[in-house]
């Protein structure tokens, strides 16, 4: 446990109690805070700013260009920010602090690049290098047909049960972030490969896709799949099961998708995370123009 402030430490300690009693936060979500809010008050003790109330506006800058400095990627010191901010407003509305130091920080001025977004045809590449004639291959197009086709989050594919999935009406039951449960459609190809890998499938697990023992298959077992077919596919760009979530969100923001359509089948709770897309679109929209515009 890191050293902090008596008073830091106990602040920290009713957020974390708050976020779990009262907002339902998965123990995840939480232990994922903790460590960021350990790390950061544990640099403003290093900075002469041990308790909550005597730090303001420049001691979170300094925090931040320390994060930058150490080479954290935008998306972590996004990540980082997000969690102080919610720590600070906390703060503020149990009287522990009077104003909150990250009231002025724009966090669209740290806004992260995207990972790798996959063009239709790499997906097309990934999803075609599975051999269907085996077992092994049935499961491993089943899993990458159904990611790109819902856009779950590896931690969610992996509790998959057989009962989550409804393919005559072809949609997947999920349960994200916040133990929030959410309904997200699938396509026709998810389906069908579905259909096929279950009629194979090994029966007495109940996990939808069972790893060693019968036990459920582990996100790491999932990124090398995956890891491994973008490779056989010459896919040359890092690609992670992060990858086909955010190429299944721009692939159908580009096509017309709906912000709002968009967020629900992501199972994000604030539509700001979601608009991070429009930055793709507009990207994707420029280079249409470029190249069929007549006066380009």
């Amino acid at each position: 446990m890191t050293d902090l402030h008596p008073e830091a430490r106990r602040a920290l300690d009713e957020f974390l109690d708050h976020l779990a009693l009262e907002r339902g936060l998965a123990h995840n979500t939480i232990v994922a805070y903790r460590r960021d809010l350990e790390a950061h008050l544990a640099f403003l003790r290093e900075i002469g700013a041990e308790r909550p109330r005597d730090a303001g506006e420049s001691h979170l800058l300094r925090y931040l260009a320390r994060l930058r400095k150490a080479g954290a990627a935008p998306a972590t010191v996004l990540r980082k920010l997000s969690a102080v901010r919610s720590f600070c407003r906390y703060l503020v509305r149990e009287g522990m602090i009077e104003a909150d130091p990250t009231a002025n920080i724009e966090s669209r001025r740290l806004e992260a690049r995207l990972p790798g977004v996959l063009s239709l045809d790499e997906v097309e590449a990934i999803l075609a290098q599975p051999d269907t004639s085996t077992a092994r291959g049935l499961r491993d197009r089943a899993l990458l047909e159904l990611l790109y086709a819902s856009g779950l989050r590896v931690s969610e594919l992996v509790e998959l049960e057989v009962g989550d999935l409804n393919l005559k009406l072809g949609f997947v039951r999920c349960i994200g972030k916040g133990s929030k449960e959410r309904i997200v459609p699938l396509g026709r190809k998810a389906i069908e490969a579905l259909e096929r890998y279950l009629e194979t499938r090994k029966r007495g697990a109940t996990a939808l896709f069972p790893g060693r023992s019968r036990g459920k298959l582990t996100r790491v077992a999932c990124w090398q799949i995956i890891k491994r077919y973008a490779a056989l596919a010459g896919v040359k760009t890092h690609v992670s099961p992060h990858t086909l979530r955010h190429s299944f969100a721009t692939h159908l923001l580009e096509r017309g998708a709906d912000l709002r359509s968009i967020q629900e089948m992501l199972g994000h709770v604030d539509i700001s995370t979601t608009e991070i897309y429009t930055h793709v679109s507009t990207d994707h929209l420029r280079e249409v123009y470029q190249s069929t515009h007549p006066r380009a």
